[in-house]
């Protein structure tokens, strides 16, 4: 087995991952985000809400 650093280590984990989800995210039609801006009064100030919607 090779000596990894954590870099390396971390490197090799997230593309191992990404050759996991690829195929799921292929089959799955195109989504549409919809951002909206909206005042929450809890923290005084605006908020972005995003909907996924199929």
């Amino acid at each position: 087995m090779p000596d990894l650093t954590r870099r390396g280590f971390i490197a090799a984990s997230l593309a191992a991952g990404g050759l996991r989800a690829l195929p799921v995210a292929l089959k799955q039609p195109p989504a549409r985000r919809i951002l909206t801006l909206v005042y929450d009064k809890s923290i005084g100030m605006m908020r972005a809400v995003e909907r996924v919607v199929p």
